[in-house]
């Protein structure tokens, strides 16, 4: 069975920074989301989403990076949001603790 191709493609609105996150994120990718991330992270303008509707699998380097998204996020007081959690990486996410952590929206708060 084929790997899904991973991907990242941004959306900016004029409230948020999305990043739609497609295929597998692993170790092997970890640098091309960080390459993404970076220079949106530090942005207070607007709220930074994770778009997971296409994401296929998730490993614990994944989760390590998001979880910095959520500390960093949280220390300059900007919004952070989840999107579109596949079950299957929800149950790794409620597995690992980070659940209660995320918070999932549509859009991003006024």
């Amino acid at each position: 069975m084929k790997a899904e191709q991973f991907q990242i493609i941004q959306e900016e609105t004029n409230r948020e920074t999305i990043l739609h996150i497609s295929g597998e994120l692993d170790l092997a990718v970890v640098p091309q989301l960080r390459s993404a991330l970076e220079p949106v992270m530090n942005r207070t303008d607007k709220a930074l989403v994770l778009q997971f509707k296409h994401l296929k699998y998730i490993d614990s380097t994944g989760i390590g990076i998001i979880v910095s998204v959520l500390k960093l996020r949280d220390e300059i007081k900007a919004p952070f949001y989840v999107r579109e959690v596949p079950p299957a990486v929800r149950r790794l996410f409620d597995m690992t603790g980070i659940s209660r952590y995320l918070t999932e929206g549509t859009e991003a708060e006024a």
